[in-house]
């Protein structure tokens, strides 16, 4: 059985023990059926993973004994998600795989087409729950840190929040002369380890909103003849970074590995 994996956002007060409560009791015990002995993985998602053992149960608290702490800080792409946000459940999903595939930041936009329309109230609700479903994605596949979910912005604010990032990309269905692929191709002497793209909603961007952005640094791209879904580009555009430039590399030679 694959070692399972708990977020735990501080270092343990012991250096030799770290005890769980609450939830995370619920869910080694009851859930997963851990007994003494059996390992766990703990990581606090900036920087630390602890190796453990379950040492025992008491009353309120399971302890892990640590076998050994790692820091698990390592470089990655730096790249900056902002998504128009799409309707019904598409969020989670976006978040969800876009954590999977090593996204660094992801800002939730309101853009003059977007469908939802919520409350100061709801938008902290949303966000707490898309930070939460972030958490659980790191954890299920084994990433170390946890991408950061920023609070909803609207559209002319998000375009003033990429001035530090090297690579500004808008992506447009209507561009005809430049595609991703080349812009990447022109940098290839420059990569650069920042990206910052946005998505638009299910109608699309209006041409005020990208000359808005072209005026901030950004540069418009389409993805190719086909007019993908809201919830599907930002998931294609942060593979294909990946490939070129990050996790789906090997260190040594740069071509695509599955170690």
């Amino acid at each position: 059985m694959t070692t399972p994996r708990i977020y735990v956002p501080s270092e343990p007060d012991d250096k030799h023990r770290i005890a769980l409560r609450n939830d995370h009791l619920n869910y080694i015990k009851n859930v997963l059926r851990l007994k003494p002995g059996d390992p766990v993985t703990v990581f606090d998602g900036r920087r630390f993973e602890y190796e453990t053992v379950i040492e025992a149960y008491v009353s309120d608290a399971v302890i892990l004994e640590i076998v050994a702490r790692k820091d698990i800080r390592r470089p990655e792409l730096r790249i900056t998600l902002a998504q128009s946000i799409p309707k019904a459940g598409k969020m989670e999903y976006i978040i969800q795989k876009a954590t999977e595939l090593g996204v660094t930041t992801i800002i939730p936009v309101i853009t003059e087409r977007s469908v939802p329309k919520f409350t100061p109230s709801k938008m902290e609700a949303k966000v707490s729950r898309w930070r939460k479903i972030a958490v659980e994605a790191s954890r299920q596949c084994g990433r170390a840190v946890i991408p950061e979910i920023r609070a909803i912005v609207p559209f002319d604010t998000v375009v003033t929040m990429a001035e530090e990032q090297d690579c500004r990309i808008i992506l447009w269905e209507v561009e005809a002369s430049r595609g991703l692929k080349a812009l990447l191709h022109e940098r290839t002497n420059d990569p650069g380890d920042g990206y910052f793209f946005i998505v638009g909603p299910e109608g699309g961007l209006t041409r005020g909103e990208v000359a808005s952005a072209r005026s901030h640094g950004f540069v418009s791209v389409s993805l190719g003849t086909y007019i993908l879904r809201t919830e599907t580009v930002g998931l294609a555009v942060l593979s294909i970074l990946q490939y070129e430039r990050g996790i789906f590399c090997t260190p040594a030679t740069g071509e695509q590995g599955n170690e």
